[in-house]
Parts: C-alpha cells; sequence; structure tokens
C-alpha cells in the first residue's frame, strides 16, 4: 500500500454543494452506528496493536481512537454553535498536540465510551433538524471558508469510517 493509500484508505473526504434527504438519511445511519463498529475494532486489537501506527510517521490505534472521541466531541460543539449563532467562528485545534496529550496513554475505551454517549446525541440532534437547519453555516478560522450543517454532517459521517479503516489496517499487520 502508498503512503496515499494509507492516509485516505477510503478515499478523501468528497465534499457536495447540497445534500437530499436520503443522503442525510445514510450519514445518520452511519453517525449511529460506529461507536459499536469501534468498540468492535478496539476490542479485535491487542495491547501491542493499540501501540502500533496505520503509517509510518502516523497515529498508533491509541491515538486514532483517542482522536475520534476528541474531533466529534468537537463536531458536537460545532453544530450547537452554528444553530444558536449566526455564521459563528468556531475554535480549531491542533490535532497533531492533541493526540500527544497525556491521556492519550490511558485505555482507549475510555474514548469509545465517551463515544458510545456522544453519537446517540449527536445523532438525536441531527435527526431533529430542518432542511433550512442543515443550510446554517459556520466559519472556520483557517481559511475563513463557511461551511454548512450538512456538510459537518457528511464529514463526521465520513470521519468515522475513514479512521476506522485506519484501525483495521493495524489489526491486519
Amino acid at each position: 500500500m502508498n503512503d496515499e493509500h494509507l492516509r485516505y484508505p477510503i478515499g478523501k473526504f468528497a465534499p457536495q454543494d447540497n445534500y437530499t434527504a436520503q443522503e442525510r438519511v445514510s450519514a445518520l445511519e452511519r453517525l449511529g452506528a460506529f461507536p459499536e463498529q469501534l468498540e468492535r475494532a478496539v476490542q479485535a486489537l491487542s495491547s501491542e496493536k493499540l501501540n502500533t501506527p496505520y503509517r509510518d510517521g502516523g497515529w498508533t490505534a491509541r491515538q486514532v481512537v483517542h482522536h475520534l472521541a476528541d474531533s466529534h466531541t468537537h463536531a458536537y460543539i460545532r453544530l450547537k454553535w452554528t444553530l444558536t449563532e449566526d455564521a459563528p467562528l468556531i475554535k480549531a485545534y491542533h490535532q497533531q498536540q492533541w493526540a500527544e496529550t497525556p491521556e492519550v496513554d490511558a485505555d482507549p475505551g475510555l474514548s469509545v465510551n465517551l463515544l458510545k454517549a456522544l453519537h446517540p446525541k449527536l445523532v438525536a440532534l441531527f435527526s431533529a433538524l430542518s432542511p433550512e437547519q442543515f443550510k446554517r453555516e459556520f466559519v472556520h478560522p483557517e481559511g475563513g471558508k463557511r461551511y454548512s450543517v450538512d456538510r459537518l454532517l457528511a464529514l463526521y459521517a465520513w470521519h468515522g469510517e475513514h479512521h476506522l479503516e485506519h484501525l483495521h489496517i493495524i489489526a491486519r499487520k
């Protein structure tokens, strides 16, 4: 496998200009199923595999799992800001530095449990939105680009699957 395939084993996220109601339903189903899929993937990894990176210079399985909790928590907060403020400027974070904070050495089950609690709430919130609310936007500080709630939903459905495949790569090593 080449480095690009290891970085993006399911391909890069490909945002659309618009999303249909059926595409939203599909993304919500994927978001809802993700925590259990993650839990199964983590349970299949030995201690040694949890400390194995998915590629040279990449994160270990442990870091990937903790990153998922950090990132999806940000998604939830970004969604709440976007629904309650007009085009809020969100806070970015340094993912690499977050992947190196001390709790990342802890049991990845902590992050799996956080996601098992967070995702039902995230799915419930997304599920309750009107078509107009999916068009609401936030502003990302890196470049000042505006992103819709629709795109946020699609991105995080992809994001979980993207990193889940990283864990599968490690399991096959």
